[in-house]
């Protein structure tokens, strides 16, 4: 299978990479297709790029993520996340290619007091997630046989997110305030990259395969004190940094962006359409963790 995914940089496309090569006999062949080449921003690059690339999946990746930027930066968020979202569907559609877009949890306000599910209504907070719905729906517009995986709270061994900021953080320092009044599923970019080639090699197989949104996050839920927590367990059990956490409110912590107090996504829909259910998050990032002290120690 030859996928191409949106990005060269990204958590989940360095994620993709790494574990195409171990999937079927002989693994995947990822193309990343990132800037210049494919750029988000600029529309006539993308038709192009994918049909030089000949792949049999498309996954649309690539995103503006700066959340709180993204308050200041309107129309670069929506033309990137929006605009280039539904172009790139739109040539899948073209070239009859499948196509997996990943989007988010901040399309919800946070205000329900369960888990979302897809059918829950939609009313983002910011400028990021307003961007985001409506990528979906340029998506869907574009090319109805696309799926859609929303996801959230996501780290990995690469690039910068939460779990290395806290590793980083407690090299030089003790005790840390982390926001402990916002909920939602951690989720490993290592196992979305699991979930999305499973996906992609149902849609191959199988064109009577459900298509449409579906939730794709961890199992299990937590705070973001309880992830920091997590995290220096595992980085102590390693030798690695480690550091107290303070229980602090988001009001303690102000953004220019709000963020959704529940996060929390139900994968029900997702396993019961394709048979997948993410690891419990404490595992994964156990894991990861692991994997972050190893590489320190030996480099």
């Amino acid at each position: 299978m030859r996928i191409a995914v949106t990005g060269k940089v990204g958590q989940v496309v360095t994620s993709l990479i790494e574990r195409a090569r171990e999937h079927g006999d002989g693994g995947h062949e990822v193309i990343a297709l990132g800037r210049p080449e494919l750029d988000l921003a600029d529309l006539a690059t993308i038709e192009p790029a994918i049909r030089a690339a000949r792949p049999d999946v498309i996954v649309s990746a690539a995103a503006y993520t700066a959340v709180d930027k993204a308050e200041g930066e309107r129309e670069a968020a929506f033309a990137i996340n929006a605009a280039g979202a539904g172009e790139v569907a739109r040539v899948a559609a073209l070239l009859g290619l499948q196509v997996i877009h990943i989007s988010t949890d901040y399309v919800f306000d946070g205000s329900k007091s369960a888990p979302y599910v897809e059918s829950d209504p939609v009313c983002p907070l910011g400028v990021y997630g307003a961007s985001k719905l409506a990528g979906e729906q340029a998506v869907l517009a574009a090319n109805p046989q696309a799926v859609i995986l929303r996801t959230a709270w996501v780290y990995s061994p690469f690039g910068a997110n939460f779990v290395k900021t806290m590793l980083r953080l407690a090299e030089t320092r003790e005790e840390l305030g982390v926001v402990a009044d916002q909920i939602g599923n951690p989720t490993s970019a290592l196992d979305i990259a699991d979930t999305v080639i499973a996906v992609a090699e149902r849609l191959l197989a199988d064109p009577a395969a459900e298509r449409g949104i579906f939730h794709m996050t961890g199992s299990g839920e937590g705070v973001w004190a309880d992830l920091a927590e997590a995290v220096f367990a595992a980085s102590a059990a390693h030798g690695g940094p480690s550091a107290k956490v303070n229980r602090i409110a988001t009001s303690d912590y102000p953004t220019p962006a709000a963020r959704p107090a529940n996060s929390r996504l139900d994968g029900g829909k997702l396993e019961a359409a394709y048979g997948l259910r993410l690891p419990d998050w404490r595992e994964s990032v156990a894991t990861t963790v692991a994997r972050l002290i190893s590489e320190r120690t030996s480099a």
